[in-house]
């Protein structure tokens, strides 16, 4: 994929484009309706639920044992499986929408049949949402030529950094690698020794 220039390359991809698209018409279609505290309540929430979500597919998802079912073989081989053989591959920084898109439909399901109602479930989305993008940016500055201003921000891309180049089996919150200190896969990469599948996931199954 040929460069447009460091900054148009996210905000004009097209995957961006859709999802910024659904945020803009989901606020718009929110605010038609009476909004309560309440409502505004479950916002945070779908940031929360989000930043676990990342997490945890990533873990246990994108870094599954390449599969045996053909499909689904090819399904991981695109989310993760080349993003970590070719890190820096501009469209393989962003999730497809054809796994976005379901996503955050699963997601806001799951929360509308909890509650039973529609401004509970679009506050939640518009949640998700933010900090989907928060984790696309977040990712794809880990991959390009920008340095972070903020010590967060430089901290962020560092961890992704030895994700990809120390070893796959710590620090996977992309976006939220504080998440890693709950579940223990957040180290000292002077304690990690150097993993020889990193840049191969799919050595690990023996294939």
């Amino acid at each position: 994929m040929k460069s447009k220039g460091v900054y148009r390359d996210f905000f004009l991809h097209f995957d961006i484009l859709v999802m910024m698209f659904i945020f803009i018409l989901i606020i718009s279609f929110l605010f038609t309706m009476n909004l309560t505290t309440t409502v505004l309540l479950f916002f945070p929430l779908g940031i929360l639920i989000y930043m676990f979500s990342e997490y945890l597919t990533h873990r246990f998802f994108f870094h599954i044992k390449a599969p045996r079912n053909t499909l689904l073989f090819k399904l991981i081989k695109r989310l993760h499986y080349d993003h970590h053989k070719k890190p820096n591959e501009l469209k393989l920084l962003f999730l497809p929408i054809w796994y976005s898109i379901p996503s955050l439909f699963l997601l806001s399901t799951l929360l509308f049949l909890l509650t039973q109602s529609i401004q509970y479930t679009l506050s939640f989305s518009i949640g998700l949402l933010l900090m989907f993008f928060v984790y696309e940016w977040k990712h794809y500055v880990a991959h390009r030529p920008l340095k972070p201003k903020t010590r967060f921000g430089r901290w962020i891309k560092k961890t992704h950094t030895l994700h990809h180049y120390k070893n796959e089996n710590y620090w996977y919150g992309v976006s939220t690698p504080f998440i890693d200190v709950l579940f223990g896969t957040l180290k000292d990469e002077k304690e990690v020794e150097l993993s020889d599948t990193a840049k191969d996931l799919e050595k690990r199954s023996g294939k």
